[in-house]
């Protein structure tokens, strides 16, 4: 039998593996380096698909607010309180010097404190009435007047010309707020008082007299927060140099007006 060249030539002791295999390497590990990238793209893939998702969620919903802001402005100009139906312009944040904030943004809330205090008072009055308190329907007649009277009032005529004065910095609000007084909360506690309060837990009428407890703390609260905001009022207006001739000479020419509005 003849023997080609190339068969003389091979080594037949040659392995067909290459020496530097490890034979305990796993046979599929080149298959799941293979399939780790895919997989990997695939899950970089659906995670770019979720953020842009996330993106595109959040842009709508800032086009809805600011649609909602620019009917709002057609239909209110700026305004934007109260809520309910805007009559005035109104936002700590953004008009008020970061310093004072804090502050106003507390008078805020002591304000919406008096406001609370008049409903529950008007409430306290309603279970007063029913419980058979002597001046009931009279207790009731005016804490349904004060109710809303009051809270106007003490908008515009206390927590308003704070918030400008802080606002504007001008000697008119200071002036008006320190030789005023910054309080608008009546002498009396209130028609569901501290009164009206012991009469009522004394016949049992424990639900009128829980409210005019609760009526009594709010007005008790109003004074207090009011007589310690007026000092810090007086200090800021001391030290700003607000003066009675400064008050008067931008009422002379701003005019009444300005003391009323923004500009």
């Amino acid at each position: 039998m003849r023997l080609g060249k190339g068969s003389i030539t091979k080594d037949p002791f040659a392995s067909t593996a290459s020496l530097d295999t490890n034979p305990f390497d796993d046979p599929f590990a080149d298959q799941d380096s293979v399939n780790k990238p895919s997989q990997y793209s695939h899950e970089l893939a659906a995670s770019r698909v979720a953020d842009l998702e996330r993106r595109e969620q959040d842009l709508e919903r800032r086009e809805r607010e600011l649609q909602q802001k620019a009917e709002n402005i057609r239909k209110h100009g700026r305004n934007n309180w109260p809520p309910f139906f805007p009559l005035v312009y109104h936002d700590i944040s953004e008009e008020i010097p970061e310093a004072s904030r804090p502050l106003i943004t507390r008078l805020y809330l002591l304000w919406l404190v008096l406001a609370g205090t008049l409903v529950v008072n008007m409430v306290a009055c309603i279970f007063v009435l029913t419980s058979g308190g002597s001046d009931g329907v009279k207790d009731l007649i005016v804490s349904i007047i004060i109710a809303p009277v009051i809270s106007v009032l003490s908008f515009l005529l206390w927590y308003r010309p704070i918030y400008n004065g802080y606002m504007k910095e001008q000697s008119l609000y200071y002036c008006y707020l320190v030789f005023r007084g910054t309080s608008t909360t009546p002498f009396f506690t209130g028609s569901a008082g501290i009164i009206q309060t012991i009469q009522r837990f004394s016949h049992g009428a424990l639900v009128a007299g829980i409210f005019g407890v609760i009526a009594t703390v709010g007005w008790a609260v109003q004074g207090l927060g009011n007589a310690f905001y007026y000092r810090q009022i007086w200090a800021h207006h001391t030290a700003a140099g607000h003066t009675m001739e400064k008050a008067k000479s931008e009422l002379a020419t701003q005019g009444a007006k300005a003391y009323f509005t923004r500009g």
